[in-house]
């Protein structure tokens, strides 16, 4: 078998095999022999019957797409693994017979490959940068969280509901006179001011007594799931059936003591700030590298192929349907209920893969040509204080990893570095 590889159009590499006529008869023979029992020859007990008289019965041809297959299945692999610094496969290959006789085959495999960015700066930029700092109203919030998972419900029976209440209701939802699939209910506890429901929907329940009912118009916004109710008016005829208040425990040292273990009610701010800082910290750190990301991205040129978005799309919905799953839901009956396809779903999430394919390039273009690497003693020091956390001695710890932790933690510290990098070599401005 001889090849060649050529650079296609649209970050394809087109690889040409040509096999002679002895290595095509050859593939024809092994054909016949792994295939000759799906057929049936009269005079012959089934898969006994020679190659020639198989030919004659069912045509000269009747090997050739087994034969086919096994030539490319035999070569493909090996002509990639010996062209892996040249070009890195991202797809299945398109694969066609340019020629085919007696003397010999010609295969042609156009294959999706990974493509070099061609980035028109990456230092020098001015660029935002990014950060979060926590305000008083954030650790209120979450004293105010606290108390309300603490607090006691207590019926109400002497007052009209109002927002914070959890109110027990029978609703039935229509548009056009038209009851709608997931617009129907009884006996449901709506907290009030917790935005579950539709704008407007809660607002028009705060005022109403038990036993009231009343129509509630609302109309869905335009960018609500369920494609045929988007932008829609509907009514809500809905009853009420009963009221709870919640009754918030005195905050004090000693609630904060029983309720988080910390000392104090100033202890617990403090560590409720830092947890909060932290998570802003990461926040800003986050949007900061998008923002580089974005900014390389403006001047950068590529021609990504349609396999990479695709994968990236397969991981968008994976992340999603985990999601799902976590709340006791199937991606197909989220689907089912929004009267959408998966090919339809999947579109949704196409601009955002190219986006983050693009940015993944970007990254492994940079890295590449700044020479940005993760050494052993880094590794080693990574290594170390994973163990510390978990209370183990180094070697201890390494007998239990896997080689793909490893992976990633010298991937985390090139990327780390790549943007201390991108940093220091940029004009970062906060606003």
């Amino acid at each position: 078998m001889k090849y060649t590889t050529k650079a296609g159009e649209k970050s394809t590499v087109k690889i040409t095999f040509k096999f002679d006529g002895e290595e095509w008869k050859d593939a024809q023979t092994k054909a016949y022999l792994k295939t000759r029992g799906r057929f049936a020859v009269n005079g012959f007990r089934k898969g006994k019957a020679p190659k020639n008289v198989i030919e004659h019965a069912y045509g000269k041809g009747v090997f050739y797409e087994d034969a086919l297959n096994l030539l490319f299945s035999e070569n493909y692999g090996k002509v990639i693994e010996k062209n892996e610094k040249k070009f890195t496969v991202v797809g299945e290959p398109d694969v066609s017979v340019e020629a085919l006789s007696d003397e010999g085959v010609t295969l042609v495999a156009s294959v999706p490959v990974k493509p070099e960015v061609k980035i028109s700066a990456y230092k020098g930029i001015k660029i935002k940068e990014y950060a979060y700092t926590v305000k008083e109203e954030e650790v209120q919030a979450e004293i105010d969280r606290l108390l309300d998972r603490n607090a006691r419900k207590v019926p109400v029976t002497d007052r009209a509901a109002q927002n914070g209440d959890i109110v027990n209701i029978d609703f039935v939802g229509t548009v056009d006179g038209v009851k709608f699939d997931g617009g129907e209910a009884e006996g449901f506890d709506l907290t009030l001011g917790s935005g579950q429901f539709i704008p407007g929907f809660e607002d028009q329940v705060v005022g109403m007594n038990i036993g009231d009912s009343k129509d509630v118009n609302v109309t869905f916004p335009e960018n609500y799931q369920a494609e045929a109710l988007k932008g829609k008016p509907a009514v809500f005829a809905v009853k009420l059936n009963s009221i709870q208040g919640k009754e918030l425990p005195e905050l004090n040292d000693e609630f904060i003591k029983d309720a988080t273990g910390s000392e104090s009610l100033e202890a617990y701010k403090a560590k409720t700030v830092e947890r909060l800082q932290k998570n802003a910290d990461r926040r800003a750190n986050d949007a900061t590298e998008n923002s580089i990301l974005e900014a390389i991205a403006a001047n950068a040129e590529v021609e990504i192929p349609q396999a990479m978005i695709e994968r990236e799309i397969d991981s968008l919905v994976q992340k999603f349907e985990y999601q799902l799953m976590y709340q006791g839901l199937k991606l197909q009956d989220y689907l089912d209920f929004l009267k959408v396809t998966e090919a339809d779903f999947r579109k949704n999430y196409e601009e955002q893969a190219k986006k983050n394919v693009l940015h993944q390039l970007i990254i492994s273009q940079i890295i590449k040509e700044e020479n940005i690497e993760a050494t052993e003693d880094e590794v080693n020091e990574k290594v170390a204080e994973q163990a510390k956390s978990v209370e183990k001695e180094v070697e201890e710890y390494k007998k239990g990893m896997d080689p793909r932790q490893f992976d990633y933690i010298r991937s985390d510290i090139v990327i780390t570095k790549l943007f201390k990098f991108l940093k220091e070599n940029n004009e970062m401005y906060a606003e």
